[in-house]
């Protein structure tokens, strides 16, 4: 069975960009407070799911046909997740290609539940196979910044880092949009599937209070909506309205269960921070 998963934190967002797919008529989980490498276990616990289709909230899909062709493609082939590389021209990041960025992912659950645990993924020993896994990454998708020492950039590079040497994985080619961030992510036969715009944590939040916690960024939004309209009428659709106070209530009860888990890995993020200085 394949479900679509989305980890989401602003519900205008998910359902702008579950629209987009939802007339697939798959099940559409949305998964909220989970933390970003859990609700990739999240997925692999839902025994009647074998291939997850995971969209960022502020991801919008231009050609859900070509995003179903692509899941039977990597099942038929035995891979066992197809993704973005986290660099490149067309990833406003410097990770490591190795790991794909969760914005989206076709994620073969059946085949990766196969070895797949918690105590596997952390007794992985990435140095030891670096080289291999490197030779694995098409050469033609590693342009821009990139660094193939990064194994904690973010929670769920450990999971990707196993998963890449443990099973097949298909990297996705992608361009940067006109905007010079959002993402115009393509299938291996160059099909556009989706577009995804970055920053979502910033689509609501006021420019001053965005810069207090990333001084390099504003608020979003109009550059989020612009890429909504784009995708919206590339697909010949109507965007669809979201109540104000269903928006409100929501944001109430995420941020209500968020500041504490972000206050709860402060501890953890000082420590990471401290030994990357020694």
């Amino acid at each position: 069975m394949i479900k679509f998963f989305t980890r989401s934190f602003n519900i205008e967002l998910f359902l702008k960009s579950s629209a987009l797919f939802r007339q697939t008529n798959y099940a559409i989980e949305r998964l909220t407070d989970k933390s970003a490498d859990g609700y990739f276990y999240a997925m692999l616990s839902d025994t009647e799911c074998d291939v997850a289709i995971n969209i960022d909230e502020d991801c919008f899909v231009v050609n859900p046909d070509a995003v179903l062709q692509l899941a039977q493609r990597v099942v038929a082939a035995g891979y066992a997740n197809a993704g973005c590389p986290d660099c490149g021209s067309g990833c406003p990041r410097g990770g490591n290609p190795i790991v794909t960025n969760p914005f989206f992912n076709i994620l073969n659950l059946k085949l990766i539940r196969s070895k797949f645990s918690r105590q596997a993924v952390a007794a992985f020993n990435y140095q030891e196979h670096k080289e291999e896994l490197k030779a694995h990454v098409p050469k033609e998708l590693i342009t821009g910044s990139h660094n193939f020492e990064l194994t904690d950039q973010e929670p769920y590079y450990p999971f990707f880092l196993w998963l890449a040497y443990e099973f097949k994985t298909l990297y996705l080619p992608a361009k940067r949009h006109n905007d010079g961030i959002t993402t115009m992510l393509y299938d291996e036969q160059q099909n556009l599937v989706a577009e995804h715009t970055w920053f979502a944590r910033f689509y609501t939040l006021p420019t001053w209070l965005v810069r207090f916690a990333q001084n390099d960024k504003g608020r979003q939004k109009q550059r989020i909506d612009n890429v909504i309209t784009e995708v919206y009428e590339m697909r010949g659709m109507t965007v669809p309205y979201v109540p104000s106070l269903k928006i409100v209530s929501d944001r109430i009860v995420r941020w209500t269960i968020k500041i504490p888990q972000r206050i709860s890995r402060w501890p953890a993020k000082l420590r990471r921070k401290v030994a990357g200085r020694r």
